[in-house]
């Protein structure tokens, strides 16, 4: 494949993390290789932190990057490093929205974004300012300069951790164009001939490389809910469309999220413990046993009402074999952050649908307990 152009950048991708490196940007890499898609990416930079600036700076350098892919799959190491070439180009929204805004009228055709924990604050932020200081506001400006244009819709594809995130978008976009434009035809525009997917990513990408690059375990989904007209940017094993995100984002939060969440509980009861990473729990048999005991008694019973017990079992065992990653060092300490309220919203509703189906749970039930009981003593 040649090298990617400007004029070839249909793919316009909002942030500049490690995390959209090492999984939008290979799959558009794999795909342009394949010969499946011309589409290239260019990347905005949206914060105003100087760190991220210089980021931007060295993409926009470089273009092409490392990625390593290291981890286990279907049993197997895996340690492997390969260039991504798909990135064509790197803009500083702060300090380049002309030709942004050029380049987004002209060639754009799918906006992808990963805006991080803030990435859909809007606050006072107004699509008309210079240049707005939200992502929503930003994305608001720019469509409606296509629009302005005269140009075709486009699709967005968010890959925010948030549920429903291509509505909620749609919907703080619609907000800022009623609140500064007050057309419309533009609101018609923006709900009728652009296309907003609800998506959602799964993969854990570790680590940075310097000056660009990153590490990335070898498991990877994105999943995009489909509707009439949808076309993805490009062809991957690991992109899925689907009917439906539900069973996706049960499967993680439920299993994933669950497991992640439980360990942590384990980890408490032995503050003593010299495991300090989820790799050494799965590697102690056990934390590892107990740990398979909760999910084989009490959570896939429980998701077996909404999901099919293949998918779960195979989920399972993808979950398990990632946890085992020897390259990976995920800090149970890390995890632990927030997790009162991670044992609400990850254990509890399973806790609440086994009741009704006569499934017991001592284990979640001992995990969220204690959570409370420490959370009350504080």
């Amino acid at each position: 494949m040649t090298a990617p152009t400007l004029a070839d950048a249909g793919i316009v991708q909002f942030g500049t993390s490690r995390f959209l490196l090492g999984h939008v940007a290979a799959f558009v890499h794999a795909s342009r290789e394949a010969g499946h898609t011309r589409d290239s990416i260019l990347v905005v930079q949206t914060s105003p932190r100087e760190a991220g600036k210089q980021k931007a700076r060295d993409l926009d350098a470089h273009l092409q990057y490392p990625l390593a892919i290291r981890g286990r799959r279907d049993g197997r190491d895996i340690d492997t490093r390969e260039t991504i070439t798909s990135v064509a180009g790197c803009l500083i929204a702060d300090e380049q929205w002309e030709p942004l805004a050029r380049h987004f009228v002209e060639h754009a055709r799918f906006v992808v974004s990963n805006t991080g924990d803030s990435g859909y604050h809007v606050d006072d932020d107004s699509a008309l300012a210079d240049v707005p200081k939200s992502f929503p506001g930003k994305l608001t400006k720019l469509l409606h300069a296509r629009y302005s244009a005269g140009r075709e819709g486009l699709t967005v594809l968010p890959c925010e951790l948030v549920s429903r995130n291509g509505e909620q978008l749609q919907a703080l976009v619609l907000e800022l164009a009623q609140q500064d434009y007050a057309d419309a035809d533009f609101d018609t525009w923006l709900t009728t001939r652009c296309l907003w997917a609800n998506t959602l990513v799964d993969r854990i990408v570790s680590a940075a490389l310097e000056p660009v690059g990153a590490v990335a375990e070898p498991y990877a989904l994105w999943a995009i809910e489909d509707q009439p007209g949808l076309a993805l940017p490009c062809q991957h094993p690991d992109v899925q469309c689907v009917t439906s995100l539900a069973p996706y984002e049960m499967r993680k939060l439920h299993i994933l999220n669950l497991a992640h969440t439980y360990l942590v509980h384990r980890w408490q009861r032995e503050p003593q413990s010299r495991i300090r990473f989820v790799r050494e729990a799965m590697d102690d048999p056990a934390w590892a046993a107990e740990l398979r005991q909760v999910l084989d008694d009490e959570v896939l019973p429980t998701l077996a009402e909404h999901l099919e017990r293949p998918s779960l079992e195979a989920y399972r065992d993808a979950t398990l074999e990632r946890f085992a990653n020897p390259y990976l060092d995920h800090a149970l300490q890390d995890i632990a952050q927030h997790h009162a309220m991670k044992c609400q919203r990850r254990l509890q509703p399973v806790v609440e649908s086994a009741r009704r189906r006569s499934v017991a749970t001592p284990r979640l039930d001992d995990a969220i307990s204690s959570a409370q009981s420490t959370t009350h003593s504080q």
